[in-house]
């Protein structure tokens, strides 16, 4: 099958979440830059959860240029990783509202954990669809960035019920490490 159609479906699910978040933050009552300090912890939740999906669309995007095609697996399993991109809305404002308290930060970290994980089943099932040859696989490699992006993350979910905003920096530095796209894939590509 052509990847095209799953490549425009996966462009608007990610721009409606982007938009949801936004309309979760509320405009304050004042007319005073003071009227906007509650919002403070809203806005740094929408910023991280903002680079989060940049970063995904982004590394999505390149992911995609090193296919040449899709099978049946692989559409289910980019719904699976688009499912746990849907929740950031949720946690995000979850999040945000109640101020980083540790549930909010640990169950922000728990769609974080399951979002990663679904991206690495995704890569998985793209190189089994085009063989551990294709130039998928061997831009790919060990990845170890990968694996070690899931385990802070897994780390900052407990972290949070004793110190939650060294969970939240915690993630944002995963975030840090991700926000240049994936430049094994684009290495391995020739245009």
């Amino acid at each position: 099958m052509h990847k095209g159609r799953l490549e425009a479906f996966s462009d608007g699910v990610i721009a409606i979440i982007i938009t949801i978040m936004v309309l979760e933050m509320k405009v304050p009552h004042g007319s005073d830059l003071a009227d906007l300090r509650p919002l403070l912890p809203v806005f740094l939740c929408y910023g991280l959860s903002f680079l989060y999906v940049g970063i995904y669309w982004n590394n999505h995007h390149h992911l995609f240029q090193a296919v040449k095609h899709v099978k049946g697996g692989v559409l289910w399993a980019n719904l699976h990783l688009l499912f746990w991109l849907s929740l950031f809305p949720f946690v995000t404002g979850w999040m945000g509202e109640n101020h980083f308290a540790p549930v909010t930060v640990a169950l922000y970290g728990g769609v974080l954990l399951l979002a990663g994980l679904a991206y690495t089943i995704l890569v998985r099932t793209l190189i089994a669809c085009h063989g551990q040859d294709s130039v998928l696989a061997q831009a790919i490699g060990s990845d170890v960035k990968g694996w070690i992006s899931l385990a802070l993350y897994a780390l900052g979910i407990p972290l949070a019920c004793w110190v939650p905003w060294l969970s939240v920096a915690l993630y944002a530095c995963v975030a840090l490490t991700w926000l240049v796209p994936d430049r094994r894939i684009e290495q391995n590509l020739v245009d």
